[in-house]
């Protein structure tokens, strides 16, 4: 179980690489990041609602002892992360904030010790250094932040939103499904947001074109957008609750890691980033430091993984 837990959480990882690139296009064409970030929580949540109220009614059920984890979950593993995210991106490169974001997996760390009182060996503590360190070669801390400091601000607490997101997806019972939890969630980010968004004001007809960010290649909006949705949304989130059950909210957290890779890699391919020598050797520092923090976290049971009577088919 622990193999295929490692393979789904590879896969969503690199599913989400596609978010930031994606959303690029979006943002090129006219949307704002809050409007970019509504779009995708929005379309993600009708999509999997529709799904499931065909397919798998029982899915949607709210105990209602759990509304208020369903409420935390929305805000935060959902809207904070995404809307932080995609509003980081607009001043550091992609590859940049993610690894911000992904400072995640030591923020789990630490808050497995002094939170829920489960003692780490040393290698934790070591790995959390080294990450910290890492970082500090990522913005140039030695050169006074060249970085853009708003935008690192906003990169770290998403990374404090996507630690939240792991440790939620690694607490729920077996009395909330997985699958609902996420339509759910993607529908309630897309609410709290709306007052933010106002997507009465969205440039509609922007999805009608195609756009090329600054030094990337030319892609339709609407492709861009669907691909957003489909894959680095829908899918990514199923696949990554799916693999923290299997896993644990530490290694699931450390092997979306790999995102930081995938984000780097396809923001070359499609819209021309690059990082330079000191975020290359930095990023590799922080996801070491990941690494070794992540190996002194203590293993637990395995949870129920997601499981579904019939294949949801989304297309």
């Amino acid at each position: 179980m622990r193999n295929a837990g490692l393979a789904i959480a590879l896969a969503s990882s690199w599913c989400f690489a596609f978010s930031g690139p994606m959303a690029k296009y979006l943002i090129a064409a006219g949307l704002t990041p809050i409007e970019a970030v509504w779009c995708r929580m929005a379309g993600a949540g009708l999509l999997l609602l529709a799904v499931l109220a065909v397919l798998r009614p029982a899915a949607l059920r709210i105990p209602r002892p759990r509304l208020p984890f369903f409420a935390m979950y929305a805000i935060v593993a959902v809207a904070g992360v995404q809307s932080l995210y995609f509003v980081a991106i607009t001043r550091l490169p992609v590859g940049i904030v993610l690894l911000l974001e992904f400072m995640a997996p030591v923020m789990v760390v630490v808050w497995v010790r002094f939170v829920r009182g489960i003692r780490l060996a040393r290698a934790a503590y070591i790995g959390a250094v080294v990450a910290v360190l890492g970082l500090g070669i990522v913005v140039e801390a030695w050169d006074g932040l060249r970085l853009d400091g708003l935008g690192l601000l906003l990169g770290l607490v998403a990374g404090a939103c996507c630690a939240g997101y792991f440790l939620m997806s690694d607490s729920f019972g077996d009395d909330v499904d997985p699958l609902g939890l996420i339509a759910w969630g993607m529908a309630g980010a897309a609410t709290v947001l709306l007052p933010f968004a106002r997507p009465w004001g969205i440039p509609w007809e922007s999805f009608t074109v195609s756009v090329a960010p600054q030094g990337g290649i030319t892609l339709p909006v609407l492709g861009a957008y669907l691909w957003m949705v489909l894959i680095a949304t829908v899918t990514a989130y199923i696949l990554g609750v799916n693999a923290v059950r299997r896993l644990s909210a530490a290694v699931g957290a450390t092997v979306a890691s790999l995102e930081v890779i995938g984000g780097a890699v396809v923001a070359w391919a499609l819209v021309g980033e690059t990082l330079g020598a000191f975020q290359i050797i930095g990023g590799l520092i922080v996801l070491s430091g990941a690494l070794v923090a992540q190996t002194a976290s203590t293993r637990r049971s395995p949870a129920p993984v997601l499981e579904m009577a019939e294949p949801v088919r989304v297309s």
